[in-house]
């Protein structure tokens, strides 16, 4: 489907009616899974005044969703789709409702602040559990609700609206700390997961597309994970966007700069976590209309190293609003690293490996931002924040460049026949 000048047509995907419904469901979920992690974030902060205590939270839910993560990709190529993801949702809503009455003075009155403290690293540790499925099985789904030929527009859009869901949701969560409160903050994350569940109802059971049903756990895990490791395009992106996320992840510690070093509160956090939002934002729109297949290679590597800056800046900063404009260069750049990366996932992976990809893919991408937030606690614990954010910047940089040297393959990696070939198919 092509405009008349035979150019791209930004809007293709989103000429799908399910495919807008699926955009609906996968804001809603990110923002409200985002948006979680942050006030949780904040009131645990709040009790224990350790940085330490930031990255345990990370640590609570990467824990069950690296160690289950292939088993979960498995499942997901086994079964049908849409009923996985309804589960998936159901859990993720319980884990919300917990932790809204785990924030509720009339609930927790009496009980100790360790009390509290354990009880929400156990919902998080059961979230973690829920995030090993929820990822491969909205990867699958994707290519399960538009034809092959909208394929890599479809990725732009996807992975646009996750970047926005991803920073709009910590955004958000800053801001409605400081207007309504911890509590009712994680009201507004459970409603966000039944607008989820209620657009999911919108879009109808997919077929099992994989011809090897019924195939044993070992053999299907061994397939996938030799055409990942294999597949050294594949292999790259997820690397790079794994280190960037793991070491740079400098926003763990925002609790900890609007608290203790910027001294701006609830309200400056929730300006400093709308900062990236902003960023990424930018880049939904412009990658819409400037695709970003072409060259693919070099803007990636160009991306996380201007991302790398962004942290290292953020870091040393000590003003407020130079602190804001880094977390928005860094917004920016990261979106247009996501678009790329899963970009490259939905062209080059086979349908019916789509949910042991899309495994993989949370190893190293998703679950690295909860990894990332507990090295950001550590090495804060062990250097000071500012010091920690600079390492991990710094680190970001030194891949970015390593690769770009070693990797000539990946550095002038073009998709724009891929795409072709996709827009091709009828």
């Amino acid at each position: 489907m092509t405009t008349k000048s035979n150019k791209p047509d930004p809007y293709q995907a989103l000429r799908y009616r399910e495919f807008n419904v699926f955009l609906l469901l996968r804001f809603a979920m990110v923002f409200a899974w985002s948006m979680q992690f942050i006030v949780i974030e904040w009131e645990v902060y709040s009790l224990t005044k350790n940085p330490l205590s930031l990255g345990i939270i990370g640590l609570m839910e990467v824990i069950p969703a690296v160690s289950m993560a292939l088993f979960a990709g498995h499942i997901v190529d086994q079964r049908e789709k849409k009923g996985l993801l309804v589960k998936c949702i159901l859990g993720f809503s319980v884990i919300s409702f917990g932790l809204f009455l785990l924030t509720w003075p009339k609930v927790i009155g009496d009980l100790s602040s360790n009390v509290i403290l354990y009880s929400i690293y156990a919902l998080v540790f059961l979230g973690g559990l829920v995030r090993a499925f929820l990822g491969p099985t909205i990867f699958s789904l994707l290519s399960l609700i538009i034809p092959k030929k909208a394929y890599p527009n479809a990725a732009t859009w996807s992975s646009s609206v996750w970047q926005i869901g991803a920073v709009m949701g910590p955004a958000l969560a800053g801001f409605s700390i400081n207007w309504i409160g911890v509590h009712w903050s994680m009201c507004l994350v459970f409603g966000f997961s039944i607008l989820s569940l209620i657009a999911l109802s919108q879009i109808s059971k997919k077929p099992i597309i994989n011809p090897k049903i019924g195939e044993s756990i070992k053999d299907s895990l061994t397939e996938g994970l030799t055409f990942v490791f294999k597949n050294q395009i594949v292999l790259g992106a997820l690397s790079l966007d794994m280190i960037a996320v793991l070491f740079g992840g400098a926003v763990a510690l925002l609790p900890v700069f609007a608290q203790d070093i910027l001294k701006v509160g609830s309200e400056g956090f929730g300006i400093l976590r709308a900062a990236p939002a902003v960023g990424a934002f930018i880049t939904m729109l412009v990658s819409a209309y400037v695709p970003l297949y072409q060259n693919a290679g070099k803007k990636l590597l160009a991306a996380i190293f201007v991302f790398g800056l962004s942290i290292i800046l953020f870091g040393l900063s000590t003003s407020f609003w130079l602190s804001v404009f880094a977390l928005f260069l860094s917004g920016l750049a990261d979106g247009i690293s996501v678009v790329i990366r899963q970009t490259i996932l939905q062209l080059k992976t086979p349908d019916h490996m789509r949910g042991r990809v899309g495994a993989v893919n949370s190893i190293f991408v998703g679950s690295s931002n909860e990894l990332g937030a507990f090295e950001s606690g550590a090495t804060a614990k062990l250097m000071g924040a500012v010091t920690s954010v600079v390492f991990g910047g710094s680190v970001t940089l030194v891949t970015v460049i390593v690769t770009a040297l070693k990797s000539p393959t990946f550095r002038n990696l073009d998709l724009k026949r891929d795409m072709e070939d996709h827009q091709k198919l009828e």
